[in-house]
């Protein structure tokens, strides 16, 4: 007899409230896991400098965006600011089947999507150690008036009730604590029972 897992991969969906870290973590989480693939998001807003092309994102039209959304080719998508923005279906699904992990850090209501989509994925949410310390991190960025700070306040209160359909809480009080956590539950999620192969 011998054992072992499934090759594929696993697809990690990373959310929470603006302004908690999901971007600080996944940068640390990938710097720590060089294996762990990044998802690359489609987008139809114009390159910046020294973004390149499936690398930063996929870069598309508006009319090749909405065919994408026609031909059901994104696991999600939304419209902000102006442009669209959304999950390639294909780039995910090549990811996993060669037996990396892909991690997606998107907002709670593309994460609700995936979830129809994708309900084996592993949906972590990331959340302030309290909501004062989340208002700082706002404030620290020196972006946001006191308009559209108390917008966002009342987003993430919003969004923190969406607790509920994830099946991790990571509290991000450190860095590299809530990486450590990440790292451990993608090693259990590995070890599941439903992933062990026996052949003889």
């Amino acid at each position: 007899m011998k054992a072992g897992y499934q090759k594929e991969g696993l697809l990690i969906v990373l959310s929470g409230p603006s302004g908690v870290g999901k971007g600080t973590v996944c940068n640390a989480l990938r710097k720590q896991m060089p294996t762990l693939t990044y998802s690359v998001s489609a987008t139809t807003r114009l390159p910046r400098k020294g973004e390149q092309e499936g690398v930063n994102y996929f870069f598309k039209s508006v009319d090749e965006f909405k065919r994408m959304i026609d031909q059901d080719q994104l696991i999600e998508w939304a419209q902000y600011v102006g442009n669209y923005y959304g999950t390639p279906r294909h780039f995910v699904e090549e990811t996993l089947a060669s037996g990396r992990d892909i991690i997606l850090e998107i907002d709670v209501q593309g994460a609700l999507q995936v979830k129809k989509r994708f309900p084996q994925g592993i949906f972590i949410f990331l959340v302030p150690p309290t909501l004062d310390e989340l208002r700082n991190r706002i404030v620290g960025r020196g972006t946001e008036t006191e308009n559209s700070l108390n917008h966002r306040m009342g987003a993430a209160n919003n969004e923190l009730k969406q607790v509920q359909h994830y099946d991790y809480v990571v509290i991000n009080d450190e860095v590299e604590r809530a990486c450590e956590k990440i790292q451990a539950i993608i090693t259990a999620e590995h070890c599941r029972k439903n992933r062990l192969v026996m052949s003889t």
